[in-house]
């Protein structure tokens, strides 16, 4: 028989995991065409001629182009039929609604429908959709789109393989421009060893809960702090997803994660608040322990389950940092949880039996010979 405390805190836990998951699709979906990870790695080696105040780079592990342009001129991105694509200058950026491009990189598969007003033998109609000096774009020539991998890679999996060397003409006033880049498939990393260490993770925190008397306390410290290193842990890893994502600055870093990536800081900001209250030993930190390790366990490890076994994470440093903090969240979010759960377990079976109510005597003695009072 599960005691009724127990039974309430699952019952809040798990209404709280659930409307974590219905919040969550929302951001999910904002960001559907940003992978987790990938095996291909898309690189910029140039601009030629090179121009000082043009810069071209690769964002979100591959999946878009960002252009930059201050040099005070408008400078055209070429579509696939040779048609202009994109114009960005002083007065900001342009679609030509003519360009089949226009409509193919409006999703990463590059599956949408051309709008009847296709032609890249049209002349163009400019439609105005930024007012910045920036442009990101996905395109596909710097990605491999099919399902199925290159031939070169499926014949030898576990080496490093050049798939192609790619270009994307430019036009700035009269002169052309190209921005070269090449693309790489990766031998994608064994996750086995990953689950291991956040296995042993779990196992460690949470055995923290069954420790009893002073030691316990000691333990409940330990738990919150290693939680609160999660929650730190998950804040680097948003942070780095939004720089590889192209945030401009702090101000720009800032409205990032507000927007993107909302619940998932929540989530990190609540792990470190947890953890500090159960440092201070404060009331219901078992329980504070619980709610947060879910929801850490839940945004900074299993959303993030495709570095693990992917080459290029969505970070602006090497991937196999971003698995740590992968491991660090699965491994102190869960073991927060188990800790917490546990340690509410004894503590209802320590609490004391609730006192009989009292029977009046008459009622007792008629009770006893089956008779009313």
């Amino acid at each position: 028989m599960i005691p009724a405390p127990l039974r309430r805190a699952g019952t809040v836990l798990a209404a709280v995991l659930a409307a974590t998951l219905a919040l969550a699709a929302p951001a999910a979906a904002h960001g559907a065409d940003a992978p987790d990870a990938t095996d291909y790695r898309t690189e910029v080696t140039a601009v030629t001629p090179a121009r000082p105040e043009l810069t071209v780079r690769v964002i979100e592990a591959g999946a878009r182009l960002e252009l930059v342009n201050r040099t005070g001129r408008d400078v055209v991105v070429i579509g696939y039929s040779g048609e202009p694509y994109l114009r960005v200058g002083p007065s900001g950026v342009y679609e030509n609604t003519r360009s089949p491009a226009t409509y193919l990189n409006r999703t990463l598969a590059g599956d949408t429908q051309l709008s009847p007003e296709a032609d890249p033998a049209a002349t163009p109609v400019w439609r105005r959709v930024d007012d910045g000096p920036a442009v990101r774009w996905h395109d596909q020539r710097t990605r491999w789109l099919d399902d199925a991998p290159p031939a070169q890679v499926a014949a030898d999996p576990t080496r490093e393989h050049r798939v192609r060397d790619w270009t994307v003409p430019l036009r700035d006033a009269d002169e052309e421009l190209t921005v070269r880049g090449t693309l790489d498939w990766l031998p994608p990393p064994d996750p086995y060893p990953w689950w291991v260490a956040a296995a042993l993770g779990f196992l460690a925190v949470a055995g923290a809960g069954l420790l009893p008397g002073r030691a316990g306390a000691r333990g409940l410290g330990a738990v919150g702090a290693l939680l609160a290193a999660g929650g730190i842990g998950l804040v680097v890893l948003l942070v780095g997803r939004e720089l590889d994502a192209g945030a401009q600055g702090a101000g720009g870093l800032l409205a990032g994660l507000l927007t993107d990536r909302i619940w998932a800081l929540a989530t990190a900001v609540g792990a470190i608040a947890a953890g500090g209250w159960a440092l201070a030993r404060r009331p219901a930190a078992d329980f504070a322990l619980a709610l947060a390790g879910a929801g850490l366990a839940l945004f900074g490890g299993f959303a993030n389950l495709a570095m693990l076994s992917r080459a290029v994470a969505p970070v602006p440093w090497p991937a196999g940092w971003a698995r740590v903090l992968v491991v660090l969240a699965l491994g102190t979010g869960l073991g927060a949880l188990g800790a917490g759960l546990l340690r509410l377990h004894a503590a209802a079976r320590r609490a004391p039996a609730p006192a009989p109510t009292p029977v009046d005597a008459g009622q007792g003695r008629g009770s006893a010979w089956g008779l009313k009072p």
